[in-house]
């Protein structure tokens, strides 16, 4: 028996290195980028600068863990029915690249490394751990329960501004709270546009989702009216906080990029889906944060 536990020990998958690896590609770790710059949003805010760099250290190890397990545990726990949908029949679990058990034994670490970056920043940070983990996680079943599942992922991405917050302070302003409503409302959007690629396959089966209650049709307008309120929200943000012309101009090109989004894929052609779900949602979350820390850092 290898020196690693049991629980990460799989036979017939090779080497440890080899299912991590493979891990690490089920859950597009990659992806961190739609949460992280937001969060770093939150930290350049909460300091009126850049945070000292170990802090912005721990907020990162604490994003990725987060995300990894988030992402993983879903992984986990849809692994019956991403083998039903022929979308998702060929990801890592179902397909049987990797086990369950390995799945099952990355989350616990990733969970782990995350309780420890948080004892590593401030006691707030620390209690309130569990907290963030508990909605992270709860995402991956609320789609057997709600059809506004979508929200809730989005207050798992959301956080992240007001826990980067936290992190640099130990307190909570309320104002940052409008940044994870933002937040909320754009990875809402954008996952009820992802929905609907799956809007047949939901109604056979009877997964909860906005395009399985309301249509595709509707659901695109959904998705619309979340990101004119996110725009609305990252307006107020400028205002709240004081903040120049630059952070003007960001906010006007993250308008212009979901524009773009919302033009490239209709309720007749989804075939850009993840052009518009991967790459333009990351570029709006980079571009948000340079043009802010930018402002904030001409302004100290």
């Amino acid at each position: 028996m290898p020196a690693w536990p049991r629980l990460f020990y799989d036979e017939d998958m090779g080497s440890l290195w080899k299912s991590t690896a493979v891990t690490l590609e089920m859950i597009r770790w990659e992806h961190s980028v739609f949460a992280l710059p937001f969060a770093l949003t939150g930290a350049v805010l909460a300091a009126g600068g850049w945070p000292p760099v170990r802090v912005l250290g721990w907020i990162v190890v604490c994003m990725v863990a987060a995300r990894s397990a988030a992402m993983a545990f879903n992984r986990l726990a849809d692994a019956r029915l991403d083998a039903a949908n022929p979308r998702t029949a060929m990801r890592a679990l179902p397909a049987g690249t990797l086990t369950s058990g390995f799945v099952g034994g990355f989350v616990l670490v990733s969970m782990v490394v995350f309780v420890a970056g948080a004892a590593m920043l401030n006691p707030l940070t620390l209690k309130l751990a569990p907290v963030a983990l508990a909605v992270v996680l709860a995402y991956s079943y609320m789609k057997r329960v709600t059809r506004w599942s979508h929200l809730v992922l989005g207050l798992a991405l959301g956080i992240a501004p007001s826990a980067a917050w936290i992190a640099v302070r130990g307190t909570l302003d309320v104002r940052i709270i409008v940044l994870t409503v933002a937040v909320l409302l754009w990875v809402g959007g954008f996952d009820v546009l992802y929905a609907c690629q799956d809007f047949e396959h939901d109604r056979k089966v009877g997964l909860n989702s906005v395009p399985q209650a309301f249509g595709v049709q509707a659901a695109f307008w959904i998705a619309r009216a979340m990101h004119v309120g996110m725009l609305a929200l990252l307006c107020w943000l400028v205002v709240l906080f004081g903040l120049g012309k630059v952070a003007i101009v960001g906010v006007v090109l993250v308008a212009l990029l979901l524009l773009y989004e919302h033009l490239i894929i209709s309720p007749q052609d989804m075939r850009r889906m993840n052009a518009a779900f991967f790459t333009l949602n990351g570029v709006i979350s980079v571009v948000f944060f340079g043009f802010v820390a930018v402002d904030v850092l001409m302004h100290r």
